[in-house]
């Protein structure tokens, strides 16, 4: 695999010159075709019905698009205002009895373990599953575990989940495996179907914008789920219901979007997966997986201690390290023209298409002159 060159040209994002932009996994850069996604949005919503109809038409073809990159059917693919939102409703719409609890990994990103944490009628028993042995949320799960909640690839560490694995064992016990797709979604191939219900937001690898979410609901696993809560876009009437009757939801998965679909984001989504559709997802998963593994490579002879997993079976696209000089070291590095992530006391790099081996050569330079625990 040839990664001397960018697989996308880097002139059709918002990269200042000389940068190398290495914080998919955070903010990835804008796209130019966006302008004029946000602009034919504007016109819509100002051309009265006839606009309320294109702006219809963008949600349906968004539907239609993810569901084909996720091996789903349209019917199974809605819209929330973020994973956390999407979460929310699955875990308002079960009922829990006491002594249930949910599997989770302990670097697991708050959008998928809060909203269980914070179930309160009964209290849910939540399980962390500590270290990095590849089966150690296996080993948690028993009979009274209702869900496991996983991204696919972990926000802190850069690690891949087993999610076949974690599917097999939801099965041999009953529970629910919800999966948080964001980390994954855009450069790495999609298999919704594992999960019960799955999740992503938009802005990173999809190259879209914060606003709206994906929301997958299995609908041969979980073909009786209803959520808990409704409103007037996600009701099976709009017209007239008879509230003094049953109110019954949308037959599909925009039983998620209680509201108004998040029109302008959904609009800049398309124009994403219209760029992302003009290149070769194959080619661009190894390409990604390509600069991911030298760099993983490069970083690991210097001497620098990685939290990201080298096989490249159990890593994604993001490249980790802890250290309490993390912010200092992002912010020196930007001043190098190296745009990379902090948090949490890790450091991060994250590839995507613009990016080639100039921008891996780059980053070791500079770690080895300025890495600090």
């Amino acid at each position: 695999m040839n990664t001397d060159r960018p697989l996308f040209d880097r002139g059709d994002f918002r990269i200042p010159e000389g940068v190398a932009h290495v914080c998919a996994g955070g903010e990835p850069p804008f796209l130019f075709a966006h302008d004029a996604a946000l602009l034919q949005y504007a016109i819509d919503k100002s051309s009265g019905m006839p606009g309320r109809t294109a702006m219809e038409a963008q949600v349906s073809r968004a539907q239609a698009r993810i569901a084909a990159r996720w091996g789903a059917g349209a019917d199974e693919i809605g819209f929330v205002s973020s994973v956390a939102d999407g979460v929310a409703m699955v875990a308002e719409s079960l009922v829990f009895a006491p002594g249930d609890n949910i599997v989770v990994d302990a670097l697991e990103y708050p959008s998928v373990v809060a909203p269980f944490a914070l179930q309160r009628a009964p209290a849910l028993e939540i399980r962390v599953a500590r270290g990095t042995a590849p089966d150690r949320l296996l080993a948690l799960v028993d009979a009274r575990t209702r869900v496991i909640g996983a991204s696919c690839v972990s926000y802190m560490t850069g690690e891949r989940l087993d999610l076949a694995a974690l599917r097999a064992e939801a099965d041999r016990v009953g529970a629910l495996l919800v999966v948080d797709f964001t980390q994954a979604a855009g450069w790495l191939p999609i298999e919704a179907r594992v999960a019960d219900f799955a999740f992503s937001a938009c802005y990173k690898w999809l190259l879209g914008t914060t606003g709206t979410a994906i929301a997958f609901w299995n609908r041969k696993r979980q073909p009786d789920w209803v959520p808990s809560t409704a409103g007037w876009h996600s009701i099976a009437v709009f017209g007239r219901p008879d509230w003094a009757g049953p109110i019954g939801v949308k037959p599909d998965a925009l039983r998620f979007t209680r509201g108004n679909p998040a029109h302008g984001p959904v609009y800049v989504l398309n124009a994403a997966l219209d760029y992302l559709d003009r290149h070769d997802a194959d080619l661009l998963r190894r390409h990604v997986g390509g600069l991911t593994a030298a760099l993983i490579s490069r970083l690991t002879a210097a001497g620098i201690p990685l939290t990201t997993p080298a096989d490249p079976v159990r890593h994604g696209a993001n490249v980790c390290m802890d250290s309490s000089a993390a912010q200092a070291m992002c912010d020196e590095l930007h001043t190098r023209g190296i745009y990379g992530w902090n948090g949490h006391g890790r450091l991060r790099f994250s590839f995507h298409g613009y990016n080639a081996m100039d921008d891996v050569e780059r980053i070791a330079a500079a770690m080895a002159e300025i890495w600090s625990p």
